[in-house]
């Protein structure tokens, strides 16, 4: 069982960076991959990025709408995934949410993450 709580949402303007982090509870935290996602008020929930559980030869997955601005990471020692944020535009307004996933390899399918975060929300504004 994994619990997973984010933090760092917030309001920042256009052009602003921004990190949100995500604490997960368990012994196993480096052999899951972890995911980030994103749901915007009336849309479905999307792929931000993800990570694999190794350390610093971990492998990431970007959505097209983020790469380049946002960056992934973890810690595995303190049992925390992050995402770097630059370059942020208003349309980058969610509910960000942390996941996890056993399946072995970064992935952009929802189905594949087993645990979810409660969210965090980030408004970019114009």
């Amino acid at each position: 069982q994994v619990q997973l709580v984010e933090s760092g949402g917030g309001l920042v303007q256009a052009g602003g960076s921004l990190r949100v982090s995500c604490v997960a509870s368990g012994r196993t935290f480096s052999t899951y991959v972890m995911g980030w996602f994103r749901q915007a008020p009336g849309k479905e929930r999307e792929f931000v990025s993800g990570i694999s559980g190794s350390g610093p030869g971990a492998s990431t997955l970007y959505a097209d709408s983020v790469k380049g601005r946002f960056t992934i990471s973890r810690d595995n020692a303190k049992k925390t995934v992050y995402l770097q944020m630059n370059s942020l535009k208003p349309e980058d307004t969610a509910v960000y949410y942390c996941a996890a996933s056993s399946i072995g390899f970064p992935t952009n399918r929802i189905s594949h993450y087993n645990y979810w975060g409660q969210g965090t929300q980030v408004t970019v504004s114009s």
